[in-house]
């Protein structure tokens, strides 16, 4: 286990260093969720124009649950392990790029792993409709690698974070279809 820390620090030193502060605050736009909401509400149309307004006011509060159950769990995992954010340690805090500091601990992102989760659970939904729904996956990739530029998370949490939520996106997801069966006819999608 000690061997693969120490990779996952050397990996992160390697990419954090390739950041520079031209682009850094292009960086602190991509990290933020609020920056994304044209992005997001660009996809609820598309949605809304293949699901009707009652399903997609479903897949938004199934949604909401996900991103709760994602966001609360990470935070345990961090309570429980209490890893030490890059910007906070102390082996490497003095020679990697901090832009931006945060006091919690860092295994595993919630960025991540809320990404990663709403978006698998929509490209399922969308995957149907749209040829190239799997695109969507762009932005948990690019929105989770702002937190190794800004020096706030290892790529171990920001890989843990994409298997916890890509796997609680597709859990979530199966609940859906179920809960559509469930219900019948008056919150079945259309084909």
């Amino acid at each position: 286990m000690e061997h693969i820390l120490s990779l996952d620090k050397e990996l992160f030193v390697y990419l954090n260093g390739l950041g520079s502060e031209a682009f850094d605050p292009f960086w602190k736009i991509i990290t933020k969720q609020f920056y994304w909401a044209p992005v997001f509400l660009l996809i609820f149309y598309a949605m809304q124009r293949k699901v009707g307004w009652k399903n997609l006011g479903i897949i938004v509060l199934f949604l909401a649950v996900l991103i709760t159950f994602t966001d609360q769990t990470t935070n345990l995992f961090k309570n429980h392990f209490q890893r030490l954010r890059p910007c906070n340690d102390p082996e490497i805090k003095d020679f990697i790029r901090i832009v931006v500091h945060r006091s919690s601990y860092s295994f595993f992102s919630g960025h991540a792993a809320s990404s990663m989760s709403s978006t698998m659970f929509i490209v399922l939904i969308l995957r149907k409709y749209y040829k190239y729904a799997f695109l969507l996956f762009l932005f948990p990739l690019i929105f989770a690698y702002s937190r190794i530029y800004l020096g706030l998370h290892f790529p171990g949490d920001i890989l843990t974070g994409y298997v916890f939520g890509g796997l609680s996106g597709a859990v979530f997801f199966k609940l859906h279809q179920l809960f559509q069966k469930r219900t019948g006819d008056r919150f079945k999608l259309p084909d």
